[in-house]
């Protein structure tokens, strides 16, 4: 009850920034409408279609689901079915239950018949390590508990110099091994995993997918920024997406249309544990620190898991080191908003968004 009443606070008050903070600190990633009233919107969009909304609290963030469709029943049982298996993954991949696959993982080092759908994001995961150099890892957790130890209580102290070498010594992927048979293996003692820069977009395609295995054609999902999308929003027309601006002045760096799609972005403006924002949730598995070579990095790709995790990966790179990293790969685009403001593009990013008129 204690969780749920602070939140409730929080919520009402209106401060997204604590709200979220405090989501991940009390490790309430699993609430689904404890905080946040579950209640469909309903709007007619001509020629016998409804576009049917619904928000609830999911994975530590708002996730919306609109679909456009003629049967509001329909629709309504496809979100409510698609918010299931968001809780299901979420039982999963959450660090802050103990009872999750993932957690008997980091508590034991390894995990025998460890579930498919981890099985396959680890997969995914170290294969993104190796095209990102070493910029995109799930084994960084040691580094972020060691900033949340440390900056997120009243007694606040920076991480020392010798701290940070310590943690770095338990991270690397090539200390994580994955069995034919399924079975999770950490190689060094004290090593540990933390999905925070995959799952989400992995767990939204999920949700996409049960939308679609029930009839829904048109629709968008907003996971806290990760989006996906398919058909179009009303006589055809598509789905517009504004890149959220970091000052939250609503001067959007960018409008993308999108039909099928997927787009994320990453930045140190939401989460961080210093007054100074000098230490963010985005920290950099190969020097230890919070990365500040940009403000956000937006990626679009053919799905959720991939544009969230490369958007982590280019965040943690230098704006170059990123665009390059995202031109040899194909299949998605970046936009990358330096630390001083400058906008910075990989080479097919303006054919797939319109910039900003004002």
């Amino acid at each position: 009850m204690f969780k749920k009443e602070v939140l409730s606070q929080l919520y009402r008050s209106g401060n997204r920034r604590t709200f979220l903070k405090a989501c991940g600190i009390l490790g309430v990633g699993v609430a689904t409408g404890g905080v946040l009233q579950a209640v469909f919107k309903v709007v007619k969009t001509g020629g016998g279609q409804l576009k049917i909304s619904q928000t609830r609290l999911a994975m530590g963030t708002y996730v919306s689901m609109t679909a456009v469709h003629g049967s509001r029943d329909q629709a309504q049982e496809a979100i409510g079915l698609a918010y299931e298996e968001i809780d299901r993954l979420v039982s999963v991949f959450s660090r802050y239950d103990t009872a999750t696959p993932l957690s008997v993982l980091n508590s034991e080092g390894s995990l025998a018949d460890a579930p498919p759908e981890l099985v396959e994001l680890v997969r995914r995961s170290l294969d993104l390590n190796k095209t990102s150099g070493g910029a995109f890892d799930v084994t960084v957790l040691p580094l972020v508990e060691l900033f949340q130890s440390r900056l997120s209580g009243e007694n606040t102290s920076f991480p020392s110099p010798e701290d940070v070498d310590a943690a770095l010594e338990r991270v690397g992927s090539d200390g994580l091994t994955v069995t034919a048979g399924g079975k999770l293996r950490f190689e060094r003692p004290g090593m540990g995993v933390t999905v925070d820069g995959i799952a989400k977009g992995y767990i939204v395609d999920r949700a996409a997918g049960v939308l679609a295995r029930n009839g829904i054609e048109n629709y968008l999902i907003n996971a806290g920024g990760d989006i996906r999308t398919a058909g179009h929003r009303s006589s055809n027309k598509p789905w517009t997406v504004a890149i959220e601006d970091p000052q939250k002045k609503k001067d959007y760096p960018a409008v993308i249309q999108m039909t099928d799609g997927a787009v994320a972005t990453s930045g140190n403006y939401e989460i961080y544990y210093d007054k100074d924002k000098i230490y963010h949730h985005v920290v950099d598995p190969r020097s230890g620190m919070s990365p500040g070579h940009s403000i956000s990095v937006s990626v679009t790709a053919e799905s959720v898991m991939m544009a969230d995790a490369l958007s982590t990966a280019v965040f943690v790179q230098s704006p170059a080191e990123g665009i390059r990293y995202i031109d040899s790969i194909g299949h998605s685009e970046c936009l990358v908003l330096g630390k001083s403001g400058k906008q910075l593009t990989s080479r097919g990013w303006k054919a797939g968004a319109v910039a900003n008129a004002g």
